[in-house]
């Protein structure tokens, strides 16, 4: 694997961390309006990735391959197959948000803190595979619309909003009685999660070539459902506030600038 990839992998696994590592400095946990902020800035950042790293270049790649009007079809067909794989993640995987008190998915006996930890993983998933198969495209060449620029643009963009991810995973272990130590340990474990996924990512996309417009639009979908069914709710939490929606201006308009300038 080249430098250049190992590198796009561990650059957004050590925005988690940092995050996480904010836990040993705080000494209570997030505020409803921080979070609000951090949720929108998260959901900002991932649909902007979606469009610029992940939508736009799978109709680019699938453009140059002559499927003509019907360029869209892949990341068409893509978006939907991501949606349905983190639904069925969701379904099947237990877990619990931070600022809920009903766990969603099966039935568990496993602590709280544990369901927060799956549940911020399940949410690292899709920005996992998002580097991943960018950094796939890139290294096969060929049809590739992605250059090394714009994947390390997408890397350094998940990594910022990777940053309040850890912090978000990590203070509320802390408040609900979990060790410094342990609460940083979760933090980073939902970014080794992360880590996981982009690799795996990259070794499958390596053997399906010809999908990897499909793959774009899956990863794709997979971000844009985290979007809508987690952190939208999440940045309007507890009562309607303007916090959240500029917040989520920030992470957008900062991904569509690091994407297109980078690129």
């Amino acid at each position: 694997m080249p430098i250049e990839a190992l590198a796009g992998m561990l650059i957004p696994f050590a925005g988690t961390s940092l995050g996480a590592a904010c836990v040993f400095v705080m000494r209570d946990q997030l505020s409803d309006n921080v979070n609000r902020a951090l949720s929108g800035f998260a959901a900002g950042v991932m649909v902007a990735a979606s469009i610029w790293s992940l939508i736009q270049p799978a109709m680019d790649e699938a453009a140059t391959m002559g499927m003509g009007r019907l360029a869209f079809l892949p990341a068409f067909v893509g978006v939907w197959l991501g949606t349905l794989f983190l639904l069925g993640l969701d379904k099947l995987i237990p877990h619990l948000h931070a600022n809920e008190n009903q766990a969603e998915g099966p039935h568990t006996n496993l602590q709280r803190t544990t369901l927060m930890v799956l549940a911020i993983t399940l949410h690292n998933i899709p920005e996992g595979m998002a580097v991943g198969v960018v950094l796939a495209d890139w290294m096969v060449g060929g049809n590739s619309s992605v250059s090394l620029s714009a994947a390390m643009a997408l890397a350094v963009g998940i990594a910022i909003q990777n940053f309040p991810e850890g912090a978000i995973v990590a203070a509320p272990m802390r408040a609900a009685g979990s060790s410094k130590a342990r609460a940083f340990a979760g933090g980073v474990l939902s970014g080794v999660a992360e880590l996981a996924a982009a690799a795996l990512t990259i070794l499958a996309a390596r053997f399906v070539i010809p999908f990897l417009p499909y793959l774009l639009g899956f990863a794709a979908g997979a971000m844009l459902y985290v979007v809508v069914e987690e952190l939208v709710p999440e940045m309007s939490a507890n009562g309607h506030s303007h916090t959240g929606v500029l917040a989520f201006t920030l992470g957008f308009t900062l991904m569509m600038a690091l994407d297109v300038a980078l690129a």
